[in-house]
């Protein structure tokens, strides 16, 4: 949603957006950016597609904007969940 509508303010030709991901369990050990080096860690890999006629200096910007998301920066902040009875 954020790249889509980024694309349409700049009134860029984006005419869809596709995300896949991937989750899987990796080893601290075997990241080299990660601040964690113990232990296992979740992997979410992200692939975009964009589709209509976009130079390759907007599709490299919009990948950009991608992590600009509010939701790519919820995963990649430190969470805190407290759970309650109610």
């Amino acid at each position: 949603m954020t790249v889509a509508m980024y694309a349409r303010r700049k009134g860029w030709p984006l005419e869809g957006v596709t995300v896949w991901l991937k989750h899987s369990r990796i080893y601290a050990s075997d990241c080299e950016d990660c601040e964690t080096k113990e232990g296992m860690l979740d992997r979410i890999d992200r692939y975009i597609g964009f589709s209509g006629s976009l130079t390759d200096v907007q599709r490299k910007r919009l990948l950009e904007i991608a992590d600009k998301c509010p939701v790519h920066k919820t995963l990649k902040s430190e969470i805190n969940i407290q759970t309650r009875a109610v």
